[in-house]
């Protein structure tokens, strides 16, 4: 009959349903506080009626009667039974544990069981684990808000879909009312199983008190030293309790803390079940229920004994330890930890040194590992919350890394050795525990059938091993055994059992022992894992801390290759200057600069400098990470140093980004070449970061540089990309396209026009070509470029559109003039009647002013590609030049796209092409956009002439362009002609020699003007037609001179270089 309760399975089976469901009490938790993740339903607005009601009238919910509050859910009823189904069916489970759990509590109780957790171990355990596990289940199930919301909509899209109620749902709305005070519920059901729990309980006297001392008492009987008895030091190490030895004692806090709250009333009644309770409530204020989720163990107590009967002096001694905690917890913590610190070093270095021992003192390793898990996971539980206290600093601990080293290195050591503790422990079950429980069992006068059974088979099993089976590398599996041993238990644990255990106590003591020795074979990394279940925030400490030192070196190396940057040489050459000239010197008191380099010259050695500290910090920090290579953090296999790297990428890309300096309010931004040479600064420092550790700096730099190349980098932020983008655009564009800043041919850069008032930024710092711009297309490369051409291509096609609206707008007009181009004296009467000339150049020396920048920026990038990947440059030059525009233009286009990708001068810009294509819209057809385009270039033409009268239109010979930009037209003129053509499938040439013709008509006729005024700048204006067929492709020098006079422009160019005088020496 007893063997037919399965008491032991069911305990077993329970215990992992009531994690699972735990899990998912929290996870529901979560999801439903966070705004990110909860129910989508929750938040809309038009469910707000429905949401009210529902939690008004839990869990009676009239659907019937008040349909028109709950509407919005008729609406979407198959969207809610969706949503809300994982959610009920979660619920569902909770009730069917609970009737799982009370009849196995009511099973247990009708047996009348024997608990003795230092006789029946596995079976008192797994019944304290059940009951833990179940009133956390109810608590965290109270702890979500909003579980009557997610359960009433459920229902009540289950009625509207299929016109009735799910049968579970009364069941499920009655425990929500009935838990919404979760510990007075709980502890009216536990009333029955007082007895039980309470044996079960009091059990832990002979345990917890021993385990729960002061270091200092630690310290005198020499706890966890292999030395302290030299002779004894080969002796196995075993107790009659091995089980408890490394027991958690979080995990024993947890059974008396919640067990006496739920059958309190043998605290009015029973001392020593007072002062077990006592001992349990000084020793901290918080609990675990599952992950991040506490509990206040001092005010759920003094909450629900305040609102009993005859339960004041418990709340006062409630209070009692409260206060005791406060004044002496933390500072009892702090000291185990730094008793650990020692014993766990003088261990790993004895075990180290003779890793024989590390068979026969197994125990040792775990119950060091055991005690100081349980000491990092208290700090971790109490660090957040820190109690208002005079020693605050009993609460930080920064030598936490160190005891977590030692436990690692303690870890590596076992798993480095495992075949010694394998080899010992196979021979010690076979030669000595296998003859031990046989005499045990031989001297029992009464031994019933099934338990026979078990204990042959155990014997049997035992005697079966051999070396042979370590020397041959067999999979063990005691799995089998240990479960046994627990049915056991539990069929002598019954009342009135023939066989007892607690009159055979000596059987129980050799099983526990074997049963640990079993876990030695076969079972030893889930003991470590238990020992070792590291907190990933103690790693993220850890990167972090490595990663600041990493860039404080990094930021000092910086520093230093700063100080011999040009711009710091002033002081030096008037240093020079001045001794040159044999002036007088600064004077004594004036402190004389210190020359770069300085620092390392050093008179003593002992003397160490930042950069000599921050070495020997990250000397020690990498020596955490070599220990392992990897270690499981709730099942996730984690590598330290990938962990490490995802740091040092994000805090590499936040760097990268502050030293470009952009501040969009004053618009300034470093330098490109500071920013290049800063980033190789860091860049060479983090490659001396390998030499600490077995680290892939080059794929760190790689990927972070990559990723500046875009305009977000993987975190969502924006990259240097983005900053220089936005600064080139919206500082120096802009202002050259005002004619404040000049492109400057000659220089290759932009320079800023001579004016009163102070310029921001000088342009020539940020675009010249030989240092600025190269080292532009360094940082943002290929990738990044084209984010800038696409920003540059948009500004164009805004400009494009407003030309058409102006063509529009004047389109009978130029229609006429187009037709009559042959006919001076008409044309003079169309061209008064032309309206918004002005406004065309402007815009066209507006795109022929990006055009010129973007072509700048793509010779640089060329230049840098050619000197990383000259192997790959060649081919795709030789391609660009293998393809013309007359040949099949779908494979011209793909070619010159990939050249132009490169940073190739293409005669057809692909990317201005796409531009182009993308402002079409269904409404116009390619014959209207031919015509407008036509006349466009028309407009332009004749519109040049008032070119002449602009005082800005004076050619310079030291910019080798327009002060107005105007120069820049021929580039605007060029390429939009070559780029709308080749959209509409045009002949190129054919149109720019039309366009040549009739720009040359419009600019002779400036010679027969008699006004000095309108005509003050037309030498300036005929080299802009010299400049429009030099840089096409599809114009030549033949063309011009048959429609304009070389003569002209042989005196224009003599004319505009008159005024400067050429000096020599």
């Amino acid at each position: 009959m007893d063997y037919q309760q399965k008491l032991a399975e069911k305990l077993v089976i329970l215990n992992e349903r009531g994690k699972g469901v735990l899990v998912r009490m929290n996870y529901i938790k979560k999801t439903c506080a966070d705004p990110k993740t909860r129910l989508p339903l929750l938040t809309e607005k038009g469910m707000e009626t429905a949401i009210k009601y529902i939690n008004k009238k839990f869990p009676n919910i009239d659907f019937r009667g008040n349909i028109q509050n709950l509407i919005s859910i008729q609406r979407q009823k198959s969207e809610v039974l969706a949503a809300t189904s994982s959610y009920y069916d979660s619920f569902l489970d909770v009730i069917e544990f609970r009737d799982h759990v009370y009849e196995l509590l009511n099973t247990i109780d009708a047996c009348q069981c024997f608990f003795n957790i230092a006789v029946n171990f596995d079976f008192t355990k797994n019944y304290l684990d059940l009951i833990t596990v179940y009133a956390s289940v109810i608590i965290m199930l109270s702890r979500i808000d909003d579980k009557k919301v997610l359960v009433g909509m459920f229902n009540c899209a289950h009625e509207m879909t299929n016109g009735a109620s799910d049968p579970s749902y009364p069941r499920l709305g009655q425990m929500f009312l009935e838990y919404e005070h979760p510990w007075k519920k709980l502890t009216e059901e536990f009333g029955p199983h007082t007895k039980s729990v309470t044996a079960a309980l009091l059990s832990l006297r002979m345990v917890y008190p021993r385990r729960n001392l002061p270091a200092e008492q630690w310290r005198n009987a020499q706890l966890l030293s292999l030395l302290s008895l030299p002779a004894a030091m080969l002796d196995p190490a075993h107790c009659d309790t091995m089980a408890c030895e490394y027991l958690s004692m979080e995990v024993m806090e947890r059974w008396i803390t919640i067990g006496f709250l739920l059958c309190h009333t043998s605290l009015n009644t029973n001392q020593a079940s007072q002062e077990l309770w006592k001992m349990g409530l000084r020793s901290g204020f918080y609990l675990t229920l599952t992950r991040d989720e506490f509990l206040n163990i001092h005010k759920v107590s003094e909450d629900l004994f305040d609102t009993m009967k005859g339960y004041s002096k418990r709340v006062a001694d409630i209070k009692e330890c409260k206060d005791y905690a406060i004044v002496n917890s933390g500072a009892i913590h702090r000291e185990r930890r730094h008793f650990l610190r020692g014993a766990l070093k003088e261990l790993f270095n004895v075990l180290e040194d003779e890793p024989g021992l590390l068979g026969p003192k197994a125990l040792f390793i775990f119950m060091a590992l055991s005690f100081s898990r349980d000491e990092v996971l208290w700090l971790v539980r109490h660090s957040e919350t820190i109690p208002k206290i005079k020693t605050p600093e009993d609460y930080i601990d920064n030598e936490m890394a160190e005891l977590l080293f030692h436990m690692e290195k303690l870890k590596r050591l076992v798993k480095k050795y495992k075949y010694i503790v394998q080899r010992y422990h196979v021979q010690y079950l076979a030669q000595f525990d296998a003859l031990v429980l046989n005499d045990t069992i031989q001297n029992m006068c009464v031994c019933p059938e099934e338990e026979s059974v078990l204990m042959s088979s155990f014997v049997s099993t035992l005697s079966g091993l051999s070396i042979k089976q370590v020397e041959d590398r067999e999979e063990f599996d005691f799995r089998g055994l240990r479960l046994d041993w627990l049915r056991l238990q539990a069929y002598t644990s019954v009342n009135k059992a023939p066989l007892p255990i607690k009159d055979y106590t000596d059987l129980a003591k050799v099983m526990n022992m074997v049963q640990f020795h079993t876990k030695m074979v076969d079972n030893m990394e889930t003991l470590e894992k238990k020992s070792l279940n590291l907190c990933v925030t103690f790693l993220e400490q850890i990167a972090k801390m490595t990663s600041n030192v990493v860039l404080e070196i990094c930021a000092e190396q910086y520093n230093l290759n700063d100080k011999l940057q040009p711009k710091h040489c002033a002081d030096t050459i008037s240093a020079a200057r001045r001794r040159k000239l044999k002036k007088q010197m600064p004077k004594k008191g004036e402190v004389q600069k210190e020359k770069p380099g300085a620092e390392s010259l050093r008179k003593d050695r002992t003397v160490a400098t930042t950069v000599d500290k921050m070495h020997l910090m990250l000397t020690e920090l990498c020596c955490c990470y070599g220990l392992c290579a990897e270690f499981v953090v709730f099942n996730h296999a984690i590598t330290p140093t990938e962990f490490l790297l995802s740091h040092l990428e994000i805090c590499l890309s936040e760097v990268i980004v502050r030293m470009a300096n952009y501040n969009q309010t004053t618009q300034e931004i470093a330098r490109p070449s500071e920013l290049l040479v800063g980033i190789t600064a860091y860049t060479t420092s983090l490659q001396s970061l390998s030499s600490y550790i077995n680290i892939d700096v080059t794929r760190l730099v790689r990927s972070v540089r990559l990723q500046q190349t875009r305009p977000q980098d993987a975190r969502g932020v924006q990259t240097i990309t983005t900053l220089y983008t936005n600064w080139f655009l919206e500082s120096l564009l802009r202002q050259a396209s005002n004619a404040l800043i000049i492109q400057c041919p000659t220089l290759h850069c932009f320079v800023n026009q001579s004016t009163d008032t102070e310029p921001s930024f000088r342009a020539d710092e940020f675009s010249d070509v030989a240092a600025e711009m190269r080292a532009l297309a360094e940082l943002l490369g290929p990738y990044g470029l084209n984010f800038l051409n696409e920003n540059l291509m948009w500004h164009i096609t805004s400009q494009v559109s407003e030309l058409k609206k102006l063509v529009t707008e004047n389109m009978d007009i130029l229609v006429q003039m187009k037709n009559n181009y042959e006919n001076p004296e008409k044309m003079e009467g169309l061209k008064k009647k032309l309206t918004g000339g002005e406004n065309v150049l402007k815009r066209m020396t507006i795109v022929g002013v990006i055009l010129s920048f973007k072509s700048m920026a793509k010779d640089c990038l060329k230049d840098i590609l050619l000197k990383h990947c000259p192997y790959l440059m060649g081919p795709i030059e030789c391609l660009k030049d293998g393809v013309h525009p007359e040949d099949d233009i779908k494979v011209t286009l793909s070619v010159y796209e990939l050249a132009s990708a490169a940073g190739c001068q293409c005669d057809i810009d692909p990317t201005l092409i796409a531009a182009i294509g993308s402002m079409q819209t269904d409404n116009t057809s390619p014959d209207e956009e031919y015509k407008l385009f036509c006349l466009l270039l028309l407009y332009i033409a004749v519109s040049l002439p008032t070119l002449a009268s602009d005082p800005n239109s004076l050619f310079s010979r030291e910019h080798g362009g327009h002060n107005n930009n105007i120069h820049c037209l021929a580039t605007a003129i060029n390429h939009l002609s070559a780029a709308m053509f080749t959209f509409l499938n045009k002949n190129i040439e054919q149109h720019m020699k039309e366009f040549l013709l009739m720009a040359s008509s419009a600019l002779l006729q400036l010679g027969q003007n008699v006004d000095r005024t309108e005509c003050k700048n037309r030498d300036s204006v005929y080299l802009l037609l010299h400049k429009i067929v030099e840089e096409s492709p599809f114009l030549s020098q033949d063309m011009l001179e048959s429609c304009f006079p070389y003569v002209l422009l042989r005196n224009a160019y003599r004319e505009v270089y008159r005024a400067f005088v050429i000096t020599t020496g």
